[in-house]
C-alpha cells in the first residue's frame, strides 16, 4: 500500500501535467496569433486537445505494468486507455453516422468479441481479459479517436451543438453537451491511467 506522502507525489504529479497542458494549450493560441476571444468552436477545439496532451505525458510502461492490476483493481492502464478510445470512438460513431476508427484497429488488438465492447458494466473477469502489451497502440487508438472526435465537431454549426440527440433523459441531451460528456470522461479515465501507473512505478 503507497504511503500518504507516495499519494500525495502522485496527486501532484497529475495536478502538474494538467497545469501544463492547459498552459500550453494557452501558450500556443499566442503563438499562433489566434484572436483570444474564444467562440464555441475555439472552446471545443481547445477542449477536445487535453486528452491527445494527457496520454503523451504518460510514463513509459513495460506490458506486465500496463496489464497490472493496483491494489486489486481490475482496472489496469491499459484497459483505462483501451476503454478511453472506445467510449469516444463509440459515440462519436453514433453521432457522425461514419465508421468507428476501431475498424483500423481491430487487428491489431486482437481482443476478440470482448474488443467490440466498450467496457461499461465489465465484470472483473472481462475487464481483465483485456490485456494490451503495447502502449503505443493504445496511445495511437485514444490520439486517433480524439482526433476524428475533433474533425466532427468542426463540421459542425454552433446551431448543431443546440440539437437534441437524446429525449430518454429528464433534461434532453443536447449534442453539444453528449460531446462535452466524451472528453469529460475521456479526460477522467487518462487522469486515472496516470495515477495507476505513477502508483505501479513507485511499487517497484
Amino acid at each position: 500500500m503507497l504511503s500518504f506522502n507516495d499519494q500525495l507525489r502522485l496527486n501532484l504529479a497529475v495536478l502538474d501535467l494538467e497545469h501544463f497542458c492547459c498552459a500550453r494549450s494557452i501558450t500556443n493560441r499566442r503563438l499562433l496569433g489566434q484572436n483570444e476571444i474564444m467562440n464555441a468552436h475555439d472552446v471545443f477545439a481547445d477542449f477536445i486537445q487535453r486528452p491527445i496532451d494527457a496520454t503523451g505525458y504518460l510514463p513509459s510502461l513495460e506490458p506486465e505494468q500496463l496489464n497490472a492490476h493496483p491494489a486489486g483493481h481490475p482496472n489496469s492502464v491499459a484497459w483505462l486507455l483501451w476503454h478511453t478510445g472506445r467510449e469516444i470512438d463509440v459515440q462519436l460513431s453514433d453521432l457522425s453516422g461514419k465508421p468507428q476508427v476501431w475498424e483500423e484497429f481491430r487487428d491489431r488488438f486482437e481482443l476478440g468479441e470482448l474488443g467490440e465492447s466498450v467496457g461499461y458494466g465489465h465484470t472483473s473477469e472481462q475487464a481483465e481479459q483485456i490485456k494490451v502489451d503495447d502502449q503505443k497502440l493504445l496511445m495511437d487508438y485514444v490520439n486517433s479517436s480524439v482526433r476524428a472526435l475533433g474533425e466532427y465537431v468542426a463540421s459542425l454549426s454552433e446551431q448543431d451543438l443546440d440539437v437534441v440527440i437524446d429525449d430518454r433523459w429528464e433534461t434532453p441531451v443536447t449534442r453539444g453537451v453528449r460531446l462535452v460528456s466524451i472528453v469529460d470522461d475521456a479526460t477522467q479515465h487518462i487522469g486515472q491511467a496516470a495515477y495507476a501507473a505513477g502508483a505501479i512505478l513507485a511499487s517497484r
